[in-house]
């Protein structure tokens, strides 16, 4: 009995950590993306809230001032984020994002939750953002429709919204059923509303800054009015010092989410490998140099201790008197977030769709509509889902999910990258009877010490180097994890006296960097192949790595308690089911074709021939992986 139980969790174990096998076949969907189409997709589903709220929230509430240099933190480490999705991209051009690189690199159930987690994250996304258009248009008619609603729906239940919007589901319909018209339909729609977005965000610029007064980042506390002096720090450019900056930064970091959707295209763009990284490069360019710009032109134009924590743009030009403008950028405002909606909504049907193909969540998800060629079932149901919680729900306990489950797929994307630049093709080792390897297990272990410092100095990855760069990968990892809960259990005392914490800080820190140097040290695979490759490795993903660790570990504990509920229903989806149901199940693959060679019967010589050449491509790619 013991046996049989052991033999099956032995089973399942293996299960949980096999992993995807590319098929370079042709994709169902349809590939009318281009560049610019890519592009716009990128800007638009991101450049939003970092110019229409953050801005003014972050400046009067956390950095002053110095809201600048909070963007420009928080948009190194999205870039950071950016080159390892673009390197993925390069690598596996299919559709699922974060989801299909984890199942390439890492296995199955890693890959699962990745997967679930992004389609809450899609989700909540959607809803707030309809919510936020819907407040928006609200305040252009004079907050009628609001007025409307809670006199006819309200509602009187905890974490739930004050009335059922309506408006905001009507929202998500026309989106939904905009997707699932079809996806070079909705890009045209997302291209033109960016570039709407983009003439806002040059408008609201050179206006404030024809206003901009350099006096604003120097203010003295005696010059701040009194109404404002209990919040408004000391003064000056950086009002609540350098711990602000930080805070400011973490809260700044969650304007740039959105950049990811683009991965998602991978099946529906012409030439992905080349195409993908240089739209997630190009529009992380484009954000980061709009946000920047607009929060210094914004804190010179308005001092930042009244900034409205809404609509910094709106109610600064209102003050000043420019009414034309604010309704221009409040009109701008509503575009950018239905962009915003657009781009937070066109990846969860994907990812339900590349899940379901992959049969580790239900067939039917995975079909596609002969005329329109998108996803229509995963589509709706995606809509269905997002309506819903912006009808009913107060998303204002739940907008932390919204970052939470992107930085896990962030900061897992990075780590896959480690993973397969340090990996070698190995075949398939040479076992005794007993079924253990046959090679001398003292010399492997002598070997494998020795990998850590690579003191054979290979210069390409072996299978021994392969391990010890696991092992150092996952050093690392638990390192820089245990780092980050220190300096979120440090908080503001670390600041203030850090004398306590050096120590705990040194006896971290600097094991972490030894790892990193010994992984310095490893052999790393041929990219040459590659359109796109992370530079500067290790560092990059290492950094985005512990960046993503740290404002995870900032988050709320009321969050991870919401995060692990949703994780636990997946868990039971996936055990219940996806074990069962998986493509990568042996026997739930195809049987190969009868004939010579696995060639079909009825197949040409010139047939034969082309499939022995792309089977030949399709192995000489996985060694590449």
């Amino acid at each position: 009995m013991l046996t049989a139980l052991q033999r099956a969790a032995a089973s399942l174990w293996k299960a949980t950590w096999r992993k995807k096998h590319l098929d370079d076949g042709p994709s169902e969907l349809a590939r009318v993306l281009g560049l610019l189409d890519l592009t716009a997709l990128g800007v638009g589903s991101t450049m939003g809230l970092g110019v229409y709220v953050l801005a003014g929230t972050v400046s009067r509430t956390q950095a002053g001032p110095a809201v600048v240099i909070s963007f420009l933190i928080a948009a190194i480490a999205s870039v950071f984020a950016g080159l390892c999705y673009a390197e993925f991209a390069a690598r596996v051009p299919k559709a699922g994002s974060a989801y299909v690189y984890a199942y390439v690199a890492v296995g199955e159930a890693i890959a699962f939750i990745i997967g679930w987690t992004l389609i809450l994250e899609y989700a909540i996304g959607t809803a707030s953002m309809s919510r936020a258009v819907s407040s928006y248009v609200d305040k252009l008619v004079g907050n009628q429709i609001s007025a409307f609603l809670n006199g006819t729906v309200p509602m009187n239940v905890p974490y739930m919204a004050e009335y059922a919007d309506f408006f905001s589901l009507f929202i998500v319909i026309v989106i939904t059923l905009l997707l699932a018209f079809g996806v070079k339909e909705s890009s045209y729609v997302n291209m033109v509303f960016t570039f709407v977005n983009l003439a806002t965000v040059i408008t609201a610029f050179i206006t404030s800054s024809i206003y901009a007064d350099p006096h604003n980042w120097s203010l003295s506390l005696d010059e701040i009015p009194a109404q404002y002096r209990d919040a408004a720090g000391t003064g000056g450019f950086m009002p609540f010092g350098f711990k602000g900056v930080i805070q400011g930064a973490a809260t700044c970091f969650f304007g740039f989410v959105g950049f990811d959707c683009i991965a998602t295209t991978s099946e529906e763009t012409r030439n992905p490998r080349r195409n993908i990284p240089l739209a997630i490069v190009i529009s992380l360019i484009i954000i980061c140099t709009a946000y920047c710009g607009v929060a210094t032109s914004l804190t010179l134009m308005w001092p930042y201790y009244s900034q409205d924590s809404d609509a910094p743009f709106s109610y600064a030009f209102q003050e000043l008197g420019l009414h034309a403008v604010r309704w221009i950028v409040t009109v701008g405002a509503v575009f950018a977030l239905a962009t915003n909606l657009l781009g937070c909504m066109f990846p969860l049907p994907r990812i339900l769709y590349s899940m379901s193909t992959d049969g580790i969540l239900f067939k039917f998800l995975g079909n596609i509509n002969r005329r329109t060629q998108t996803p229509v079932i995963s589509t709706l149901l995606a809509g269905a889902l997002a309506g819903v919680m912006a009808l009913l729900f107060d998303l204002s306990q739940l907008i932390e999910m919204l970052s939470i489950g992107t930085l896990l797929a962030y900061s897992i994307v990075a780590l896959c990258v480690l993973v397969l630049r340090y990996t070698a093709y190995v075949e398939p080792a040479k076992t005794d009877k007993d079924g253990q390897p046959a090679a001398d297990r003292f010399l492997a272990a002598t070997r494998a010490l020795g990998a850590l410092v690579n003191w054979e100095r290979s210069s390409v990855p072996t299978a021994v180097s392969t391990g010890a760069a696991g092992i150092l990968v996952a050093a690392f990892a638990a390192l820089a994890l245990a780092l980050c809960v220190l300096l979120g259990d440090a908080g503001a005392s670390l600041y203030g006296d850090p004398g306590p914490w050096a120590g705990p800080l040194l006896a971290l820190s600097v094991p972490l960097l030894v790892v990193l140097l010994l992984l310095c040290r490893q052999p790393q695979a041929r990219v040459d192949h590659l359109s796109f490759s992370v530079p500067c490795l290790p560092v990059i993903p290492a950094l985005s790595v512990f960046l993503n660790f740290y404002l995870m570990v900032e988050l709320r504990a009321e969050t991870w308690v919401r995060f692990t509920v949703w994780m636990f229903l997946g868990l039971v989806v996936y055990f219940s089911y996806s074990v069962r149901h998986s493509g990568e199940r042996p026997c739930n693959r195809p049987a190969p074709p009868a004939g010579a060679n696995g060639a079909p019967p009825t197949a040409s010589p010139a047939e034969a021939k082309a499939e022995a050449a792309t089977t030949y491509k399709h192995a000489e790619g996985m060694t590449h992986l």
